[in-house]
């Protein structure tokens, strides 16, 4: 059995194609189909279902690619620790991030991560807080940059505090807020509110605040992405607790400060277990030490 054959199989596990599988391999689409079947026979079951429509995994096929998928991290592993070695960064690092991270700029610090170790493979997962933790749990990330509630520390990963900033409103230029200096959550109570999802750890600073407060207020319009929120805010639909930072560099917005604004934390978090040669270097870069 060899890595270029487990290469193959999650690539045409992940694509649903054997065309697309070869073209993102860079092999000949027949080259790919005989390393395949070879496997095939030589664990002496079909790992795929080939119709004119569709290519899906067997259950032989589901029971091997996560075990495939564990062999290629550990060769991976092993070859970026050898390279470390002798001084050279190679291996993976995949970081995730919230869209509205303020405390490290983040395009800039991957440039330079870059610049000083071409030989690394970046890639880059843009979502929420929740997820991105569950995700460096996991393993698919290895550095990831949240905001959560300053009364909450991310749990199950080692983490480092960056900031910690109060929220201001967003109106539209046009909202009857938008001559108002500074607001408190009583004012804006009243008002309707655009927002992330319930219950995760973007909104979560937020409701609790007004619940602390003794406050209702109506989240009539929920969007998981940071870009669409502005845009409804923009239109004049409503109103959003957003970052400091974040918010002042928004254009066409106006922000009006809180007079009793909750605050979020951002943090920057790896997983509990020893950081691969690329996650290492991407920390000292940006000034944490191994711990």
């Amino acid at each position: 059995m060899e890595l270029q054959q487990m290469r193959y199989v999650i690539a045409v596990a992940e694509m649903s194609s054997f065309t697309k599988a070869a073209q993102r391999c860079l092999v000949v689409q027949s080259a790919l189909s005989h390393q395949i079947a070879r496997l095939e026979k030589e664990l002496g079951a079909r790992l795929f279902e080939r119709t004119s429509r569709r290519v899906r995994l067997t259950p032989a096929g589901a029971a091997f690619l996560p075990a495939a998928r564990q062999c290629l991290d550990a060769a991976e592993r092993a070859a970026a620790e050898v390279a470390a070695a002798v001084g050279e960064v190679r291996g993976r690092l995949a970081v995730g991030l919230i869209p509205s991270v303020a405390a490290v700029d983040v395009p800039a610090a991957l440039r330079e991560f870059h610049q000083r170790h071409p030989k690394a493979r970046i890639s880059l997962t843009v979502g929420a807080s929740d997820e991105l933790a569950e995700q460096v749990r996991q393993g698919d990330i290895e550095v990831a940059f949240l905001g959560i509630p300053v009364t909450a520390r991310p749990r199950g990963v080692m983490a480092r505090k960056l900031a910690e900033e109060r929220l201001v409103a967003v109106v539209s230029p046009d909202h009857p807020l938008a001559d108002e200096t500074s607001v408190d959550l009583r004012r804006l109570s009243s008002e309707v509110f655009v927002d992330l999802p319930a219950k995760t750890a973007g909104r979560a600073q937020s409701d609790l605040a007004f619940t602390a407060a003794g406050l209702t207020r109506e989240v009539a319009f929920e969007v998981t992405n940071a870009d669409y929120l502005t845009r409804l805010v923009g239109a004049g639909l409503g109103v959003a607790l957003l970052p400091r930072t974040y918010a002042e560099g928004l254009a066409g917005l106006t922000t009006i400060e809180v007079t009793d604004a909750p605050a979020r934390a951002e943090y920057v978090i790896w997983g509990r277990e020893s950081r691969a040669p690329a996650a290492n270097a991407f920390l000292e870069l940006l000034g944490i030490e191994e711990e």
